[in-house]
């Protein structure tokens, strides 16, 4: 699990490291670790056919985690049970996600930070649930009067966990200010580093602090070869357009033109960030319904003949 490359992971990125953009990734960096989006352990066990992740097959994509998020221990055995006959390598427990739809109404993600007995019980009913290595994702703590995530990472290997990610930041900081990652103490589980990595400068300052690998999150937005430059498989492609074409065309076998054009609009955004006249371009797309006429657009604004 921990060898070479496999010590760098992409992060679990909602609405952002669904199949189609896992593909992409895979093109730079073969060897990544990669985590899906968070997945609802009641929708996939319940089998919400609007959901599309809820039926993805993960065999052929390599090392993959699937994250799932709950608060029923028995529901989210039974999930970590689909994912892994669906062919994830590992399960990832989402116990860091602050948005208040998750963590306070859905008492799941970053609300187990406060309830670790109930952390503990939802860990063990995963790990006997399945064959494969169960792992979980934190942060700091709830907030700044609440920072125990060390504790929380015992419970987990306690019930049998096989290793964590922490993010940076607490709860109360949501996505704002500075991830500061502590020295990593002596825990019984390799823990991997979370937030703010953006380089090889990044990954090799967190193994400086003693974590055992590095987690990059949103530095692959609209720059997933950014995971290869890191891993030192792959540049920087001299044709973007190509590649955000390539990820267009993806998300619209996957989820249907009527949903994919839509769901692409963001990825166009940062593909183009920084560049000539990317303002226009975005006022483009954002108003563009048809797969035709973003594929026109990609190829005008990128010269692709």
């Amino acid at each position: 699990m921990f060898d070479d490359n496999k010590k760098i992971f992409v992060a679990p990125l909602a609405g952002i490291t669904d199949k189609p953009f896992r593909t992409v990734l895979r093109e730079f960096a073969s060897d990544v670790s990669l985590v899906t989006e968070m997945i609802s352990c009641h929708s996939l066990v319940e089998g919400h056919k609007n959901c599309v992740r809820n039926f993805d097959n993960y065999n052929g994509e390599g090392n993959i985690g699937a994250q799932i998020f709950g608060a029923d221990p028995y529901l989210m055995g039974e999930a970590a049970k689909i994912l892994a006959d669906n062919g994830a390598r590992w399960i990832d427990i989402n116990m860091g996600c602050p948005v208040p739809k998750v963590a306070t109404r859905a008492g799941a993600g970053a609300f187990l930070m406060r309830d670790h007995k109930l952390a503990g019980k939802i860990v063990e009913s995963c790990v006997k649930s399945v064959n494969i290595p169960v792992s979980i994702k934190t942060r700091l703590g709830w907030d700044d009067a609440h920072r125990d995530w060390t504790d929380l990472i015992q419970i987990a290997a306690d019930n049998g966990a096989s290793f964590a990610a922490v993010h940076g930041r607490t709860r109360a900081m949501g996505y704002s200010g500075k991830s500061e990652l502590p020295t990593k103490p002596d825990l019984p589980i390799p823990v991997i580093a979370n937030g703010d990595i953006k380089n090889i400068d990044d990954v090799e300052y967190v193994k400086g602090l003693g974590y055992d690998g590095a987690m990059i999150g949103r530095a692959v937005l609209g720059q997933p070869w950014v995971i290869g430059q890191i891993c030192g498989t792959m540049e920087k492609p001299k044709n973007i357009g190509a590649v955000a074409l390539k990820h267009f065309n993806l998300i619209v076998d996957y989820y249907g033109e009527k949903s994919g054009v839509p769901m692409f609009r963001k990825h166009a955004a940062w593909y183009s960030a920084g560049m000539p006249n990317s303002a226009q371009f975005r006022i483009r797309v954002n108003q563009i319904t048809s797969a035709e006429d973003m594929k026109n657009a990609i190829k005008e604004f990128w010269a692709i003949d």
